[in-house]
């Protein structure tokens, strides 16, 4: 991580909690537009960057997606279970690789290959993670198992396949996950304008 350059001075970072991630408190100034130098104090989490995978069939028009619980949108909201794309922490490996793991794990199909789209910071104002996203192609043959991620790390992941039509009709409902709204919009961009998936 930069502590300084030209335009921004690092003054103090203080952990504030750590656990999963660490929790940390920055104190910096940095010279704004008008050349004038400025003040400010913030709360950074970094909990590592990870990926992110949407697969679709392309013959039956069907993407997979996980549906589990997630705590805070259950804090903020009541929602008992999440719709969502296959994720995983990176955890100092290769994005491709740890998604192909993921995607194997959480959704019980084995891929060969992921189209990579792009890298993201979600919420850059407090959060320091930065997600890789993919899409791929699968098909029934390409099941190898129930899925439903590991039962040591408390998954239990209801795997869900649906067109893609409907899940674009989902967003704002059922699925409010930014990450899989990006990649749901991604697959339509890509079908109307007849990029290939590979």
């Amino acid at each position: 991580m930069p502590q300084s350059s030209q335009s921004v001075q690092i003054d103090e970072c203080a952990t504030i909690a750590k656990a999963k991630g660490v929790l940390t408190q920055v104190r910096y100034r940095f010279r704004g537009h008008r050349g004038e130098w400025k003040e400010n104090e913030r709360e950074i989490y970094d909990n590592g960057n990870s990926a992110v995978a949407l697969p679709f069939d392309p013959e039956r028009s069907t993407v997979l997606l996980a549906r589990q619980l997630r705590m805070p949108p259950f804090l903020q909201d009541g929602r008992e279970s999440f719709l969502e794309a296959c994720a995983g922490k990176l955890e100092g490996e290769d994005p491709e690789k740890r998604m192909i793991k993921e995607i194997e794990e959480e959704l019980g199909y084995r891929i060969g290959k992921l189209d990579r789209l792009f890298e993201l910071y979600m919420s850059p104002a407090s959060f320091m993670e930065k997600i890789t996203f993919f899409t791929c192609r699968y098909s029934p043959a390409d099941k190898v198992s129930k899925g439903g991620g590991l039962a040591d790390e408390g998954e239990d992941i209801e795997v869900t396949e649906i067109d893609i039509g409907k899940a674009s009709a989902m967003i704002g409902n059922d699925i409010v996950d930014a990450k899989t709204v990006i990649l749901i919009q991604s697959l339509n961009h890509r079908l109307r304008g007849s990029t290939k998936i590979k």
